[in-house]
C-alpha cells in the first residue's frame, strides 16, 4: 500500500514539476512531504525522484519548495533504498553511488590529488589490465620491474604487492605516470594511451551532482510558466547581460571545481574545464536566476588562433548544462549541451542568452555550429534533434544539398504534422556546418583557420636543421625578422612558447603583401597577448587589427 502511494505521488509530482503559477506550490510541497518519508521500490523510481528534485532546485516555486527540495537532496544519499540499489545506480552521479568511467589522464590525476583513495581500477576491464601490465616495467624501480616480469602475470594480483599500504591501485598507477620524466603533455599522452578504466567510489566530499551548486547570483522563484517557443536571436542580442564580473580567488576555484565535478558525475571530459584558467574566469549574470560561469584556458592549452571560452550554465546555482564558444574576430563557433534532467525547459532561450552574452563580451556577430554538435559521430545529437533545434533558431546551412534535404523534410512535415526526420536523414543533414549572422550584411562563413595553419606547416619545410629545437629557433628568428626585430625582446616563458607556436604562421601571413610597421608591431603584440592572463585581451586586439582579420576572413 505504501509503495503504491509513493508511486502515485511520484507520478503526480512529475506532472506538476514543470508547471508554475498560483495554487501549485502547496500540492508540490505536500507531494514532497510524502516522498521524503516514502520508500521507493526500484532504482528507476529513485532516479526519477532525484531528477525531479534537481529540476525543482533549479526552478523553485518559492522559498518553501526550495528549502524542502534542498533538504531532500542533502539527505538523498542516506535513503535506505539508495543503499540497496547502489549498484544499479552506478554511473548516475547520484550522491552515494559509484562512477565508473575511462577518465582522461588530466581528470584521473585531478581526482587522485583531491580525493586520495576514492579512485580504483576497474578490474572487470580485461583490456585495460593488459595495457597496465605491458606498460608497468619502465615505470617501476629496476628490482620491482625484474620481479614483475619474472612472474608473467595475467592479472593484477602481483601488482597489488607493489602498492603501498593505504593507497589504492589507481592512485599507485597515477603516481607512477606523474613521476615520469618529460612535461605535462608527454605524461598526458602516456596516460591517455593506456586508456584505463576507473571506478570513483563515494566518500566524504567526493564528486556527486546531487548537492553540487554555485550560489553566486540572486535566487529567482518561478511563478509563471516556462518560456516556450523559439526566440528571435537578433532581438535577444540587443539586450546585454544583467551583470558581468571577474571571478577571483576562491570564487574562481569553486566555479572551476563545480564545472569539473559536473563533467565527472556525467561521465564526460571537456578540455575547457580540464584546463580552465582561474585567472580568466567570469560570472555572467543574465537575470532571472540564469548565469554562465565562463572560463578561459591556461596559456599552454590555448588554441593558436581562436580564443576558447567554456561556460557552465547555472539556473539558481544548479548546473543545468554547458556551452562553449571559440571566438576569432567576429566569428564564434558554438557547442551547446543541456543536461538530461533539464531538457525541454527553455533550452532555446538559454542559448539565445549565451549568444547575446558572446555578442556583448567578444563582439561576435556570426555564429556557426559544427557537424559533431549536430550528430556526426555523436548519437546524442540525434536523440536531442539538434539539427532542427538550431534550424528553428534561424541557423542555416550553406551547402546546396543540405538546403535541398531540409526543404524536403519541411514539406513532409507540412503535409503530416506527426512526421519526424529519420536518424539517417539527420546524419545526412549534419554533414555540413550551420550558420547564423546577427548582421544580415555580414557573410556568414568559417574563418580561414585551417588554410593558414596548412600554409604555416608548409613554411617550416625549408628548415633542415637536424633537431626540432634547432628548427624551432631558426623559425622564430626568421619570424622576428619579418616583424622588424633582429633580436628577440625580453619575454616570459609563456610568451616564448607562444611566439614559437606562432612563428610559422607569421612567416605565412607576412608573405602576403607588404606589412607596414604598425601592422607588424600590432601582430607581435597580439601574439604576446595570446600568452597573457586573459584571451579576452587577445580578442579585443584582434578586432582592431583589420589587416589580420582580412587575411583570416573573420
Amino acid at each position: 500500500m505504501a509503495s503504491r502511494r509513493a508511486a502515485r505521488a511520484l507520478g503526480t509530482l512529475e506532472r506538476l514539476a514543470r508547471r508554475f503559477g498560483p495554487g501549485l506550490p502547496a500540492p508540490k510541497l505536500a507531494l514532497l512531504t510524502v516522498l521524503a518519508d516514502a520508500r521507493l521500490v526500484s532504482p528507476g523510481q529513485l532516479r526519477r525522484l532525484h531528477e525531479l528534485l534537481c529540476f525543482m532546485d533549479a526552478y523553485p516555486d518559492n522559498r518553501g519548495v526550495r528549502g524542502n527540495v534542498r533538504r531532500m537532496l542533502r539527505e538523498f544519499s542516506q535513503r535506505s533504498e539508495l543503499r540497496r540499489h547502489r549498484n544499479a545506480l552506478a554511473g548516475s552521479g547520484i550522491a552515494g553511488t559509484d562512477t565508473p568511467y575511462r577518465f582522461f589522464w588530466p581528470t584521473a590525476q585531478w581526482i587522485a590529488q583531491h580525493w586520495p583513495g576514492a579512485l580504483v581500477l576497474d578490474r572487470n576491464d580485461e583490456e585495460a589490465i593488459r595495457e597496465i601490465l605491458a606498460a608497468l616495467p619502465p615505470l617501476l624501480e629496476p628490482a620491482q620491474s625484474e620481479w614483475r616480469i619474472a612472474r608473467h602475470p595475467k592479472d593484477l594480483r602481483p601488482v597489488d604487492r607493489l602498492v603501498p599500504h593505504g593507497m589504492t591501485d589507481a592512485d599507485f598507477i597515477i603516481g607512477l605516470i606523474a613521476a615520469l620524466p618529460g612535461d605535462e603533455f608527454s605524461r598526458e599522452a602516456f596516460g591517455d594511451r593506456l586508456d584505463l578504466s576507473y571506478v570513483l567510489r563515494p566518500g566524504p566530499g567526493t564528486p556527486e551532482r546531487t548537492t553540487a551548486r554555485l550560489d553566486l547570483v540572486d535566487v529567482h522563484f518561478q511563478t509563471t510558466m516556462l518560456r516556450a517557443g523559439y526566440p528571435d536571436l537578433q532581438s535577444e542580442a540587443q539586450f546585454c547581460p544583467r551583470h558581468v564580473r571577474a571571478l577571483r580567488g576562491k570564487d574562481a576555484i569553486s566555479a572551476i571545481r563545480l564545472a569539473r565535478v559536473s563533467m565527472i558525475t556525467r561521465e564526460r571530459d571537456v578540455a575547457g574545464f580540464q584546463f580552465a584558467n582561474a585567472g580568466d574566469a567570469l560570472l555572467v549574470d543574465d537575470g532571472l536566476g540564469l548565469a554562465f560561469a565562463m572560463m578561459g584556458m591556461t596559456p599552454a592549452r590555448r588554441a593558436t588562433l581562436p580564443a576558447t571560452y567554456t561556460a557552465l550554465t547555472l539556473k539558481n546555482g544548479v548546473p543545468i548544462g554547458y556551452v562553449q564558444v571559440e571566438v576569432l574576430g567576429r566569428h564564434g563557433a558554438l557547442s551547446f549541451n543541456t543536461f538530461e534532467a533539464f531538457r525541454g525547459a527553455e533550452a532555446a532561450w538559454i542559448i539565445a542568452r549565451f549568444i547575446a552574452a558572446a555578442h556583448h563580451l567578444f563582439g561576435c556577430t556570426i555564429f556557426s555550429v559544427e557537424p559533431y554538435q549536430l550528430c556526426t559521430g555523436n548519437d546524442e545529437g540525434i536523440d536531442s534533434g539538434a539539427w532542427w533545434f538550431y534550424h528553428r533558431l534561424g541557423f542555416r546551412p550553406h551547402a546546396v544539398e543540405a538546403r535541398r534535404i531540409a526543404a524536403r523534410e519541411l514539406a513532409r512535415r507540412a503535409a503530416n504534422a506527426s512526421y519526424r526526420s529519420s536518424p539517417q536523414t539527420l546524419r545526412e543533414l549534419a554533414r555540413w556546418h550551420l550558420f547564423y549572422s546577427l548582421d544580415r550584411r555580414d557573410k556568414a562563413q568559417l574563418p580561414r583557420i585551417h588554410g593558414w595553419l596548412a600554409a604555416a606547416t608548409d613554411a617550416t619545410r625549408r628548415y633542415g636543421q637536424r633537431t626540432p629545437a634547432a628548427r624551432r629557433e631558426a623559425t622564430v628568428a626568421d619570424a622576428l625578422a619579418r616583424l622588424g626585430w633582429q633580436k628577440a625582446p625580453r619575454l616570459t616563458a609563456s610568451q616564448r612558447r607562444m611566439l614559437a607556436r606562432w612563428a610559422p604562421l607569421v612567416l605565412a601571413l607576412t608573405a602576403q603583401g607588404r606589412w607596414n610597421f604598425v601592422d607588424r608591431w600590432r601582430l607581435l603584440r597580439l601574439i604576446l597577448t595570446k600568452a597573457g592572463r586573459s584571451e579576452l585581451d587577445f580578442q579585443q586586439q584582434l578586432l582592431r587589427h583589420t589587416r589580420l582579420r582580412a587575411l583570416l576572413d573573420c
